[in-house]
């Protein structure tokens, strides 16, 4: 067998997706259970240098997180584009 020179997860998720929408694993929100909530704010691209390896690893950690606290029965919003600063940005832009 031989493997693709990069990952194409189109093909896999295609055949997912919509089961994963009925089953709600995009939801988020209050519900009748009373669970815990639990939320993590995902900063835009940076827009000061070029992406690197801490980014990375920022973003696995978020998303090791996100998933530990989902599977202990939270309920979890990963929130993407909320800048939590916004000062290096705003010196940028400005």
């Amino acid at each position: 067998m031989e493997l693709a020179k990069s990952f194409e997860p189109e093909a896999i998720e295609q055949r997912w997706y919509s089961s994963w929408e009925e089953s709600g694993y995009f939801r988020a929100g209050t519900d009748e259970a009373n669970r815990d909530n639990y939320c993590i704010l995902l900063p835009p691209p940076n827009v000061t240098g070029t992406l690197h390896m801490g980014h990375a690893f920022q973003h696995t950690l978020m998303d090791a997180l996100i998933r530990y606290h989902r599977m202990r029965g939270c309920n979890t919003l990963w929130q993407p584009g909320t800048d939590h600063a916004g000062i290096a940005t705003q010196n940028v832009v400005e």
